[in-house]
């Protein structure tokens, strides 16, 4: 492999966020503009969720498509190259996003979970999604 190539690529993985990512801002702006205060990145929580109501038990994932494998059984066959290392990988991250989701869930907390495109596309919707699960959790229902 070209060596210009493998540092490229190397500068784009190492550009990749795990946390703050264009997604999680443009939720948490919302939400907090709907006077929703929350915490980010619990690690004291299991699956440390990108967005946390503690006190509610409400626990919200923004997962990209890319790496939480939107549509996988169409999209798994998109990769060219270094199949034996993304495929696993992806499937992997997806496995552990239900381990993460079923363990919260039996705690007692409510996890939420959009796709990235989701929270783009329908900014508003996905608030809506948060702050009625935030109320419904306020007012006891």
């Amino acid at each position: 492999m070209n060596r210009n190539i493998s540092e490229q690529r190397r500068r784009n993985m190492r550009a990749i966020k795990s946390k703050d990512s264009q997604i999680e801002i443009m939720l948490r702006r919302e939400l907090w503009s709907r006077g929703l205060r929350y915490r980010k990145n619990v690690s004291t929580v299991y699956g440390r969720p990108d967005i946390v109501f503690i006190g509610k038990k409400i626990a919200v994932f923004c997962d990209s498509e890319f790496w939480h494998g939107y549509d996988w059984e169409n999209r798994k066959n998109d990769f060219k190259s270094n199949q034996d290392f993304w495929i696993p990988k992806i499937e992997r991250n997806i496995a552990r996003d239900y381990e993460v989701t079923q363990k919260l869930q039996s705690e007692g907390w409510t996890v939420i979970r959009f796709w990235g495109n989701e929270i783009k596309q329908k900014l508003s919707l996905c608030g809506d999604i948060v702050e009625a699960e935030f109320n419904k959790k306020t007012n006891g229902i």
